[in-house]
């Protein structure tokens, strides 16, 4: 089913994200933690690529799995990263024959080993060229974008970054996801700034449950997301104590999560890590209270 009817019929709903696998053992993994986190009731999931595109061909069949053999609604990652207009257009093609409708369409990361995106030649620099070129192509995926509460971290300033937001809006996405994020008051300051630009579509809150102290700080540091404070300070108190915080990530992304639905949000997606606990038990919670 394609996510724009999801987002109608189900309200409120919860997602998935997660990265793909880079060995046997792991790729098992990842299935194990998708068919824990099934009895919760996905909307869909995603699977993103690996780092510079590396993992494309093995992403699109997992999802192609996810969706065809364990029944659960998924959305496929697409890139500009090292690909040129005719190779997307042919993993545009596979996408479809894979029966998969809906796609998140994306700039991509820079690789690790250079400083700055490389614009393939032939290729695209920006998510909304790519999304622009995907409804040219006369492809009918339902469109998922990124959107960044805080900024892109390469954004010059917020306002750049609505700005080229709503380029892909106009491209022809048809609803958002956001980076991470911890305090929701910048959440709601980014929702009100690009609504009164006339933002339309769907946005939908990304949620990372703190499970590790380093591996959250290394990805902060990599989006450009901040972690508020007074919440640092209960991480720094902690650190070294891994169940306790696990504990204060479950409990902070729950009170998170109460507030979003509270006011209006239309689902939360959960940036998952490969891992079921923790997503689980702040799901299971709000299962209880919807």
């Amino acid at each position: 089913m394609r996510i724009c009817q999801l987002l109608k019929e189900t309200a409120p709903f919860f997602s998935f994200e997660f990265f793909p696998p880079k060995t046997p053992q792991g790729e098992e993994a990842l299935f194990r933690t998708i068919e824990a986190l099934r009895p919760l009731k996905p909307a869909f999931v995603s699977v993103t690529y690996g780092a510079g595109g590396s993992t494309r061909e093995k992403t699109l069949d997992w999802v192609a799995r996810i969706k065809h053999e364990m029944g659960i609604e998924a959305m496929a990652h697409l890139t500009c990263v090292g690909a040129d207009r005719d190779e997307i257009r042919l993993i545009l093609q596979r996408i479809a024959a894979l029966g998969i409708e809906n796609v998140l369409a994306l700039r991509g990361d820079p690789p690790r080993d250079q400083p700055t995106f490389p614009v393939p030649r032939n290729g695209f620099a920006h998510a909304s060229e790519l999304i622009r070129f995907i409804r040219q192509e006369g492809f009918r995926f339902c469109l998922g974008g990124a959107a960044y509460p805080e900024g892109h971290i390469e954004s010059p300033s917020l306002e750049a970054d609505l700005f080229y937001l709503r380029e892909k809006v106009t491209a022809g996405v048809n609803f958002l996801i956001t980076q991470l994020f911890f305090d929701n008051r910048l959440f709601f300051r980014f929702l009100e700034r690009a609504r009164a630009i006339g933002i339309d579509v769907p946005i939908i809150p990304g949620i990372m449950p703190i499970t590790n102290v380093n591996q959250i700080e290394r990805f902060t540091q990599l989006c450009g997301a901040t972690i508020p404070e007074p919440l640092r300070k209960e991480l720094d108190a902690l650190r070294g104590d891994d169940a306790a915080i696990r504990d204060l990530g479950i409990r902070y992304a729950i009170t998170q999560c109460q507030e979003l639905l509270e006011r209006g949000v239309p689902g939360i997606h959960f940036y998952t890590l490969n891992q079921s606990p923790a997503t689980r038990a702040v799901v299971q919670r709000l299962r209880g209270r919807c």
